[in-house]
């Protein structure tokens, strides 16, 4: 009779304590998945910059910086971190690749255009990018023309990241010559590298 007695009391102990381990594991496994130190950092809650680059037909200017700075990004290990994209203003070239001139300019110097295709830039992307950047004034007006108040902090000049330059423009080198598309190369790699030094300084990467 008491070894029976004792051999519930022992069951009991022991389910209890099993449980208590259990639900203490369970709350501390959701503690985990929230704060993300069970796996490193939960890359759910990974903070993230969206980059817009807008040019008149998204098959030249445009393109090229969103190249251009892409490859950056990634040698600095913040894909993940760092989402590009480019767009135009107009409808002109929606779906078309960029440019050939364009696109073996940028291969010269290492870097791929041919998996772009152009876009017309919408006001909901204002929504989604943290920073809208024209490649100049005209673009910039017709940006501001459909940008809401609170997302005109967005909106910039891409050379703003070059002052060093003194140039405001990335000019227009659709009709020019090779030299054209060299120089806008020049210009789009100073002001991606002053780009990424401002978003590594704003945001913490």
């Amino acid at each position: 009779m008491y070894m029976v007695v004792i051999m519930k009391v022992y069951e009991r102990a022991l389910f209890s304590l099993t449980a208590g381990v259990t639900t203490a594991f369970l709350v501390s496994l959701r503690a985990c998945s929230i704060v993300g130190r069970c796996t490193g950092r939960d890359s759910g809650n990974m903070k993230t910059v969206k980059v817009l680059f807008v040019c008149m037909g998204n098959i030249c200017r445009s393109p090229t910086a969103q190249g251009v700075f892409e490859r950056l990004v990634r040698e600095a290990n913040l894909s993940d971190r760092v989402h590009t994209d480019s767009a135009g203003t107009p409808a002109y070239h929606v779906g078309e690749v960029p440019d050939q001139r364009a696109t073996e300019a940028a291969q010269r110097r290492g870097v791929d255009l041919t998996t772009q295709r152009a876009r017309r830039v919408s006001p909901e992307d204002f929504e989604g990018f943290d920073y809208v950047l024209a490649m100049d004034s005209s673009n910039y007006d017709a940006l501001l023309g459909i940008c809401r108040a609170e997302h005109t902090v967005k909106l910039r000049l891409f050379m703003e990241f070059a002052p060093g330059l003194g140039v405001e423009e990335v000019p227009d080198p659709y009709y020019g010559g090779v030299t054209g598309f060299e120089r806008v190369l020049d210009l789009i790699e100073e002001a991606a590298d002053g780009l990424l030094a401002d978003i590594r300084q704003q945001h913490g990467f």
